[in-house]
This record gives structure tokens, sequence and C-alpha cells, in this order.
């Protein structure tokens, strides 16, 4: 199953980023390399929000790496949504849904 972790960033995010972002990029790279996490990265102009994609079984691992995620706990993160993603159309589309 797929999720989207949605985080909603902070007025100064990119001022306060870089003091926590080897955390950051840590806690993320380990979630890849246990192939929960997808992929991962902040929408930019404006940079006022974040996407995570993540693949696994429930919405449990999303949110302990929300949880643990230091761009949470320091409070650059105002907000995060995890949703269920009905992936249909794609190699990686966890229900493949075809024409006809």
């Amino acid at each position: 199953m797929h999720y989207l972790l949605m985080y909603d960033l902070a007025p100064d995010y990119l001022e306060r980023r870089a003091e926590f972002r080897d955390a950051h990029l840590t806690l993320a790279w380990e979630a890849q390399r246990r192939g929960e996490l997808v992929l991962a990265g902040a929408l930019a102009e404006p940079c006022d929000r974040a996407v995570l994609v993540f693949s696994c079984d429930t919405p449990e691992p999303v949110q302990l790496f929300a949880a643990r995620d230091p761009y949470v706990t320091h409070g650059l993160v105002r907000a995060f949504h995890v949703r269920q993603w009905n992936t249909v159309v794609g190699e990686a589309a966890f229900a493949p849904v075809h024409p006809g």
C-alpha cells in the first residue's frame, strides 16, 4: 500500500533546517533502505510543504517516522498528515487498473 506523509512547514523552515538536516536525512535514508520510503522532498516556490511517499502495509511506519523526525520534533513542521494513496497507474502502482 502507498501512503503520503504531508508536512506543513513553518515559515522559518528554510532558515532553521540546516541544524537538523543531517539527522532528518539519516532517518529518511534508513526508512528508504528498509523499503518503506520511496520518494521525499519539499515543494518549491513557495517552500511551504513537503511530501514523502511510503510503501508499507499499514500507516504505522509512516506515523512513527513523523514522530521521530527532527523536523517535526523541533517545530520546523507545523502539522503533518498521513493519507493512504490508492495508486493505480505505473509500474510501482499498488493496485494497477488498465482500461477495458
